[in-house]
């Protein structure tokens, strides 16, 4: 497995663990469709929150949240409108958000975190 693979996945998993401590009840973790994949999908009073998590090394090309651009934030609603049509129970009187969080640092478990919450 490749080593970006491996930190990407200690990032999500951080960023769970981040959202739980917060709060947060864990929907979805590496939700798949046909037309891509959302990292995290979590819940806490009626508010569902699609979670966008990138990890990198470091910002030697730009922080993680420059990443995610117009044309990944417009992919990221579709996706975000395609689980909500899959998972109709659990959305039902619930306001949907898109956050990212960026995780910076050698270690992902222990690198800078930022939470943008409700980007548009």
């Amino acid at each position: 497995m490749a080593a970006k693979d491996e930190r990407g996945r200690a990032g999500e998993a951080r960023a769970a663990r981040y959202l739980q401590d917060a709060g947060w009840r864990l929907l979805a973790r590496n939700w798949r469709c046909p037309q891509g994949e959302l990292d995290l999908v979590a819940a806490r009073d009626r508010v569902i929150a699609v979670v966008e998590v990138k990890t990198r090394r470091s910002d030697g090309y730009g922080h993680p949240l420059e990443a995610v651009d117009d044309r990944k934030r417009r992919r990221l609603w579709q996706l975000a409108y395609a689980w909500m049509a899959a998972h109709p129970d659990a959305v039902q009187g619930c306001q949907l958000r898109l956050d990212v969080i960026a995780i910076t640092g050698e270690d992902p478990a222990t690198g800078a975190l930022d939470h943008v919450r409700d980007l548009r």
